[in-house]
C-alpha cells in the first residue's frame, strides 16, 4: 500500500508512465488489468496501480495472477486492497474480464495466446523464446506441503491436438529458437503426444520423474521431437522422505530416468528441496550421496530450502511462527521435529553439499542471472 502511495519514488514508473498515458489517450479504457505472479513483482505492480489511480481515477483497476490467487486464498476471497484495487481475481481471469466488458464467456475454453504486441527480439536471450501453457494446475496434486494442493487448484489440460496447432501457428509468426512450456508439470500424456508429433522447434519444460522417463526408446523419441532439457522436481534422494512427501517417486526410478535422458542427449535441471519436516541430517546426506553418484548425468541443480505454506493441512500438525512480518505472508516458519531447521540446512548446503567434488562442478555451471530460463541455451542443441 505504501508502494502505491509513494509511486513517484519507484524506478519503474518513470519508464512506463509515458507509455501508459499514450495508450490511455489512444484508446481510453474502462479498466486496466495487472497480472501479479511473484512477490518480487509486487512493489512495481502496486507503484503502477498508484500512478494509474492518481492520473486516471475513473479507470477501474483489476488485479489477478498467481500471487493474487494465493493471497485471496488466505483472505477467504476478500479483496485486501479495497479502495485501491476495484477487483481482485483468483484463478483464470478470462471469464471475469469478459464479463466486466459485458461479453459472454461462452465459447472456446482455451484461446490461443497472442504475442504479436510484444517485441520478441528485445529480450536478453540468444534468440526468441515462445512461452506456452499446455495446462493449468498439476496433474499429480498429491504432494504434501504443495501450495497448489493447499489452494485446491484443479488440473485443466489444453487438448493435445490444440497444443500442437497453437504452437505451430505461434511459431510461424514469432520464429522462436526455443519453446518454454510453462506448465507446473508436463503430464505424461502431453509428453507422449509430443514424442509422436514434434512442434518443429526445440523445447523444454518442467515434469515429474516417472517410469516413462526411464524408457530409453521414449527418451530418444522425446529428443527427436525437439526436447533439449527437462526440469525434474526430484526433491530428495532419500526414499523415506519421498514417501512422506507423497511424491510418488522411487529413487531407482529417478536413477533410470537420469540415465535414459542423458543417453538420449536431453539436459536435466534437477530440483532438490531440503529441510522438509520428514528430512533430517542423515536423509539429507543420502540425497548428497545420490546426487554425487549421478553427478555425471545432471546438468544443473536447483537447491532450495523448504518453506511451509501457511494454509497447508500439514501446518496444523507443526509448531509454527511467523515467517516474516506482514499480513499477506504465504509461508510460516516452524519448529522442525528433527532439529533440522533453516540454519543447519544452510550450513549443510554451504559446507558439505556444494563443496562435494562430484557436485561442485554442477553448481559452477549454473547460468548467471536467468538461471533455468537460459539453461537450455548453454546446452549444445543446435
Amino acid at each position: 500500500m505504501r508502494a502505491a502511495r509513494e509511486y513517484r519514488s519507484n524506478p519503474f514508473v518513470p519508464g512506463l508512465a509515458g507509455r501508459i498515458e499514450a495508450l490511455v489517450e489512444e484508446t481510453p479504457p474502462d479498466a486496466v488489468g495487472l497480472s501479479l505472479n511473484y512477490l518480487s513483482q509486487a512493489l512495481g505492480a502496486f507503484a503502477l496501480i498508484g500512478f494509474i489511480r492518481d492520473r486516471f481515477p475513473r479507470i477501474a483497476v483489476v488485479l489477478g495472477g498467481g500471487l493474487v490467487t494465493s493471497w485471496l486464498g488466505r483472505t477467504g476471497g476478500r479483496n485486501p486492497f479495497a479502495g485501491l484495487v476495484d477487483h481482485c481475481v483468483a484463478g483464470p481471469g478470462e471469464g471475469f474480464l469478459l464479463g466486466l466488458a459485458g461479453v459472454s464467456a461462452d465459447g472456446e475454453p482455451f484461446a490461443r495466446p497472442d504475442y504479436s504486441g510484444f517485441p520478441a527480439g528485445g529480450y536478453l536471450s540468444p534468440g526468441p523464446v515462445l512461452p506456452y501453457s499446455a495446462s493449468s494446475g498439476c496433474h499429480w496434486r498429491r504432494c504434501t506441503f504443495c501450495p497448489e494442493r493447499a489452494e485446491g487448484q484443479c488440473f485443466r489440460p489444453v487438448p493435445e491436438e490444440q497444443v500442437l496447432s497453437d504452437l505451430r501457428a505461434l511459431a510461424s509468426g514469432m520464429r522462436p529458437s526455443l519453446i518454454h512450456f510453462l506448465d507446473s508439470t508436463m503430464s505424461p500424456r502431453l509428453l507422449e503426444h509430443l514424442a509422436r508429433r514434434s512442434p518443429g522447434v526445440p523445447w523444454y519444460g518442467f515434469t515429474r520423474v516417472s517410469p516413462l522417463l526411464g524408457d530409453k526408446d521414449f527418451c530418444h523419441a522425446l529428443r527427436a521431437s525437439g526436447c533439449v532439457m527437462l526440469k525434474l522436481g526430484l526433491e530428495s534422494g532419500d526414499q523415506g522422505v519421498l514417501d512422506a512427501l507423497e511424491k510418488g517417486i522411487q529413487v531407482d526410478e529417478a536413477s533410470r530416468a537420469l540415465r535414459a535422458l542423458n543417453g538420449a542427449g536431453i539436459g536435466t535441471y534437477v530440483y532438490l528441496l531440503f529441510g522438509t519436516p520428514a528430512e533430517n541430517a542423515e536423509s539429507a546426506r543420502r540425497t548428497l550421496a545420490f546426487t554425487a553418484e549421478h553427478g555425471g548425468l545432471i546438468d544443473y541443480l536447483n537447491l532450495a530450502v523448504f518453506n511451509l505454506p501457511a494454509d497447508s493441512e500439514e501446518a496444523g500438525r507443526l509448531k509454527i511462527r511467523p515467517f516474516y512480518e506482514g499480513d499477506l505472508s504465504l509461508y510460516a516458519d516452524f519448529e522442525h521435529p528433527g532439529n533440522w531447521g533453516r540454519r543447519p540446512v544452510r550450513d549443510f548446503l554451504d559446507r558439505e553439499f556444494r563443496r562435494h567434488p562430484a557436485i561442485a562442478p554442477i553448481v559452477r555451471r549454473q547460468p548467471p542471472f536467468f538461471t533455468s530460463n537460459h539453461a537450455p541455451f548453454f546446452l549444445n542443441f543446435c
